[in-house]
């Protein structure tokens, strides 16, 4: 299976503390690699490229052994507004006011519906 990853630039990847190789997410998912890699070919999690290596995800994506409690729904809302993986993942980490804080920490803090509603808001 080939995966079609974007390549992000300096600015994009600084807005992300920790990132994992998609082998360190399948251990830490506990799933094949395969899986790991199906999770991403989905839009389930997000991954992207920086430098030579392979995909690469935001480790905060993920939550034990699940990945983050509203974040593929907002990552296929995001999609379906038009946002490309590297839009999507800057717009997750780019704090807003209105939040406070980025969507992505809203997210995490259980607030997913409410990221989505603004999500969807993008698209119009």
């Amino acid at each position: 299976m080939t995966l079609s990853v974007a390549q992000i630039d300096r600015e994009t990847e600084q807005l992300v503390d920790e990132w994992l190789t998609l082998p360190e997410v399948a251990s830490r998912l506990d799933l094949p690699l395969g899986r790991a890699k199906q999770l991403l070919k989905d839009h389930k999690l997000l991954g992207v490229r920086r430098g030579s290596g392979g995909p690469q995800v935001p480790a905060v994506f993920l939550d034990g052994k699940d990945v983050m409690k509203g974040l593929p729904g907002t990552l296929t809302v995001l999609q379906d507004a038009g946002y490309d993986d590297v839009e999507a993942l800057r717009w997750l980490f780019t704090p807003d006011e209105s939040l406070p804080g980025s969507p992505i920490e809203a997210i995490r803090a259980g607030r997913h519906t409410e990221v989505k509603r603004r999500a969807q808001a993008l698209a119009f």
